[in-house]
């Protein structure tokens, strides 16, 4: 026995290697790129079920050992759909296809967590960076304007480096609070925008209805915009460069009087006598004085990736100086981004960490100016007047701005630094149940200074110190913090998937801000780094301010997912949220969701129509609130009354409440119901989406007045009144044609909204109606719009036209719509409805053609069935009163006009347009190197040509969307009231290089 079990041991000791040989596997093979044929280089390669893998060399291969009972290699890599492929002796050749050649199978983001596409249930649009708007983008919300249906983005100050972008999602749903979506970057609520790049961004998501944002609860309810940076993947080092030069002319300025024409009315005597006053020596046209013709912004951005198996990185650097269309509108600025991710114990434990920083410098000094609006000032001036007087000095007179020794004499600079961190901690505790932890801050700091020179206008007539300077310093700082720990669950049994997330959210927010103000200084050496040199704040004269506010927020949430077979989905969420900006009786609110899908393409009755790849219902209903209002409206505040003097004489700051308290106040709460259908068509060629949606808003905030005593303040900040609002959106898809060297493809996008107004009081405070809108320019004119039940939100209330009398004076119709009578004889009890500043249509259209290394894409959109108040005309073309430079309509359209000021649908003219916004046309080289992956130049022209009805400024700077009633009002042609800047066309040329 001894002798036989030797032999034994000794016959394993020989075969032991045979018998590892036979349980181990060397496994050979490339991964390749579907449609370039080309290496994929860090995809990563594993086994099914099992931790640990590999990556992909710079050549698209790899090796990996496998155990001999593996059966199946899964290969992902970002940007390409992830595959399964059984394994087999021999080396394997693998082909991925790129994400976007099948949209059924992109990962889209939502709250907390994403879903492939085609198991969403709601209103989620998706759009990647290929989609994104061509042309430069100042703000990176430019890249998606016009892209997803319902989303509606207006820059009113066009290209304005300084200005930001006013966006809202299924038009208004509330008064006084906040009607913008929620923004949230890389997890972060209210990201900050500052701090993101074109080149930056991997994908925008728009949670759209109630039902995919409630998981947000009190921030949801202008939706969210849910914006994912590009992260680092494994592999080889690559870098990547972006750049762009890109110019402005202006396309199209207001008609007022140029010199010569000036002149001419001044001989002709079709001016005033008054205007003899003037001196008629100058020539200088001051609109095109106060243009920057030399303009030139550029663009840079270096962002480099790499890694291997268990972590990669991603880094990038950007410069960007950009200059406006004005002398004074300019925005420089510089920062880095970098993004770690790293894996460790077998794959089971994730680490993510982002870096953010950004540094910009402004010159805010267009909209700055003492004396108003710089365009406003340059085109209302008398033309004549001279720039310089015959000394040589800058022409002065009081109460006659010169915007040329303004800019030369008067600043305006803001310093702002963004910082932000963030990071997220990952452990896959058990198969299918993975426990993260995120946390995140941002902190926004600037700093501001405004100087007058003592021989500026503003200066030289100031009433307390003639020709003493003027010197303003403010900073504030805006910190955000939060917190969420969240444990996911997903799990497949046979044919059912089931996800689920549950967590916790805190966030916190902490703003303070200080200025003072000094004037009456003798010498302009120090400007505003010696605030204490000037002789106003020692008299009380000057100004000093400042304020601390913070708030929270503490919220339990939890979502699950259910698929069956692809076919049948359904999601429900629940978020219970509590907020410190609420009264004591309404902390705490609840905020529900429940959607459900299916896709009848998948139907066994189904499966001889081949051409309908998806066909998936979904209905949806979700509640979500709005707490972007200001801090303390439930409290009780304190304010300064101002100073009295004291027995002794001294004086000395009063102080008592300045608010009413509400312990009831809450948040306002939209209900809304979602109805929508998915579809994919011959194989993908056409595909899209159609929803449609209703929603009501109640609780809404406002201002009501109340009665003293008991209260102690006249109004009290409440929850009463209720709007809602209904519409359709589609979106639409298709490859019109696709050959071996030619491509055309096309995107549609539509949307229709309808607002009403449902109550205005409750059983403790009433109100028939309010007005809001102030009308610009002259006249005090009052307000423009009129809130009532039963009407639109964005209504005109006024006069209506009847014409004029032989006299030129105004008529117009009384209230019984047939009688006419003047101006002086018409009441408030005349005035109605008499128009809508929301566009009833919004509409976009690209094309996207290629041939071979060809590239070419035009845009159109356009904003359809509204009105605009055209305040230039009531305000500067009426020829009974002109007042400085006139605009050319005074002498033809309005010629016959011999009355006074007056508001009515006299002004309102259709505010519909269709505009050539972008033409784009690049060609990629095709380089036979290793050095260079890829090389692409390219040429855009944007706001081309506009196709309209409107005689005032680009209606697409006009505000399109009510976004409170103590903001910028929609159709209101805001030169002088607002910021305005003139239209003008940007050309660009670009690069973009990897290697």
């Amino acid at each position: 026995m001894q002798k036989i079990a030797s032999l034994a041991f000794i016959a394993i000791l020989f075969l032991s290697p045979v018998l590892t040989r036979a349980q181990t596997q060397l496994l050979k093979g490339k991964v390749l790129s579907d449609s370039t044929k080309e290496p994929v280089p860090g995809a990563t390669v594993r086994v099914k079920g099992q931790p640990g893998g590999t990556s992909t060399g710079a050549d698209g291969s790899f090796e990996l050992t496998i155990g001999g009972k593996a059966s199946t290699l899964v290969v992902s890599s970002i940007g390409y759909e992830t595959r399964e492929i059984p394994i087999r002796d021999g080396e394997l050749t693998i082909v991925l296809k790129s994400a976007s050649s099948s949209s059924l199978s992109q990962v889209v983001v939502v709250g907390y967590g994403s879903l492939k596409k085609s198991q969403l249930t709601s209103a989620v649009a998706d759009v990647k960076p290929e989609d994104f708007n061509q042309g430069g983008a100042k703000n990176v919300l430019d890249l998606i304007q016009g892209k997803v249906s319902g989303v509606n983005i207006t820059r009113q100050s066009g290209y304005d480096p300084n200005s930001g972008a006013n966006i809202q999602i299924r038009s208004a749903t509330s008064f006084t609070g906040s009607n913008s979506p929620l923004i949230v970057v890389d997890g972060i609520p209210g990201g900050n925008l500052d701090l993101l790049q074109q080149d930056d961004i991997a994908s925008f998501d728009v949670l759209k209805d109630g039902s995919a944002a409630a998981i947000y609860g009190t921030q949801a309810n202008g939706g969210v915009i849910l914006i994912t940076t590009k992260k680092g993947r494994p592999g080889a080092t690559q870098f990547s460069y972006d750049s762009y030069f890109s110019k402005l002319y202006v396309r199209q300025r207001p008609s007022f009087l140029k010199p010569g024409e000036f002149a001419d009315k001044v001989n002709s005597g079709s001016l005033p006598a008054s205007y003899l006053q003037y001196p008629y020596t100058g020539r200088t046209d001051m609109f095109d004085s106060v243009v920057n013709h030399d303009n030139l912004s550029n663009y840079h951005h270096l962002s480099m990736t790499g890694g291997g198996p268990n972590g990669s990185y991603r880094a990038s650097v950007y410069y960007s100086n950009f200059e406006g269309i004005g002398k004074a509108d300019s925005r420089q600025q510089y920062g880095a981004r970098l993004s770690i991710n790293q894996r460790g114990l077998g794959n089971r434990l994730s680490a993510q960490l982002d870096l953010v920083t950004n540094y910009n410098k402004g010159n805010l000094q267009s909209n700055n100016m003492p004396d108003g609006n710089i365009w406003l000032l340059a085109l209302n001036r008398i033309p004549t007047l001279p720039t310089r007087d015959s000394t040589g000095a800058y022409y002065s007179q009081n109460g006659v701005p010169n915007p040329v020794s303004d800019l030369a004499q008067e600043t305006f600079l803001r310093d702002q630094s963004t910082n932000s961190a963030n990071g997220r901690i990952s452990l896959d505790i058990w198969k299918g149940i993975k426990a993260s932890v995120f946390g995140s801050i941002t902190r926004d700091s600037w700093e501001d200074n405004q100087y007058w020179d003592q021989l500026s206008d503003a200066s030289r007539y100031d009433g307390d110190y003639p020709k003493g300077g003027y010197a303003y310093k403010g900073s504030t700082l805006n910190t955000q913090y939060a917190f969420t720990p969240t444990l996911e669950y997903n799990q497949t049994f046979g044919d059912h998937t089931l996800s689920a997330v549950a967590g916790y959210n805190y966030q916190y927010e902490f703003n303070s801000n200080w200025y003072a103000s000094n004037k009456g200084f003798q010498n302009d050496l120090t400007t505003t780094y010696n605030l204490g040199a000037g002789d106003a704040l020692g008299a009380g004269k000057g100004s000093e301010y400042s304020y601390k506010e913070s708030d929270r927020l503490i919220a339990f949430f939890g979502r699950v997912n259910y698929d069956f077979l692809d076919k049948y989905m359904l999601q429900a969420t629940i978020r219970r949220e509590g907020s410190s900006k609420f009264g004591a009786n309404h902390k705490w609110g609840d905020f529900p969701s429940v959607s459900a899908g299916w896709d009848i393409a998948r139907e066994a009755f189904m499966k001889n129509v081949g051409w309908v790849s998806q066909l998936k219902l979904r209905a949806g209903y979700g509640v979500t609130g709005n707490s972007g209002i200001p801090d303390y409206q439930s409290l009780v505040t304190l304010g300064t009354g101002g100073q009295y003097a004291y027995p002794d004489g001294v004086y000395r700051q009063t102080w008592g409440p300045n608010t009413n308290p509400n312990p009831n106040l809450k948040w306002e709460k939209k209900a809304e119901t979602n109805l929508g259908v998915d579809f994919s068509l011959f194989n993908g060629r056409l595909s899209g989406s159609l929803d449609g949606f209703y929603r009501k808003t109640s609780d809404l905030l406002d201002d009501f007045n109340t009665q003293n005593p008991p209260y102690i303040q006249t109004t009290i900040y409440a929850n009463v009144g209720s709007i809602s609002s209904k519409g359709v959106e589609l979106g639409l898809s298709g490859v019109v044609m696709k050959g071996r060297d030619f491509s055309w493809k096309m995107d549609i996008t539509f949307s229709t909204t309808s607002n009403k107004v449902i109550s205005l009081s409750n059983e403790l405070f009433q109100a028939n109606f309010f007005t809001t809108g102030g009308i610009p320019g002259a006249g005090a004119l009052g307000d423009a719009f009129r809130f009532t039940p039963g009407g639109k939100v964005g209504d005109f209330y006024g006069k209506k036209f009847a014409g004029l009398d032989t006299a030129g004076k105004w008529l117009f119709y009384k209230a019984d719509g047939k009688t006419k009578a003047s101006l002086a004889n018409t009441t408030p009890d005349d005035y109605r409805v008499i128009g809508n500043a929301i566009p009833k249509v919004y509409l976009s259209w690209t094309n996207s053609f290629n041939y071979r290394n060809w590239d070419l894409r035009i845009f159109w959109r356009g904003r359809f069935g509204y009105k605009i108040l055209n305040s230039q005309a009531l305000s500067y073309a009426n020829p009974s009163i002109l007042n400085g430079n006139p605009m050319q309509e005074a002498f033809t359209t309005y010629r016959g006009l011999k009355d006074g000021y007056a508001y009515s649908d006299y002004y309102l003219q259709s505010g519909g347009f269709f505009k050539l916004d972008n033409i784009t046309a690049g060609y990629t080289f095709r380089l036979k190197t290793r050095y260079i992956r890829n090389l692409r130049l390219y040429v855009s022209a944007s706001n081309v040509a506009i196709i309209t009805k409107y005689k005032g400024n680009d209606p697409d700077y006009v505000p399109d969307t009510f976004d409170g009633r103590n903001a910028s009002q929609p159709g209101l042609d805001g030169i002088g009231a607002y910021p305005y800047t003139p239209s003008s066309r940007n050309f660009l040329v670009g690069l973009n290089l990897g290697f």
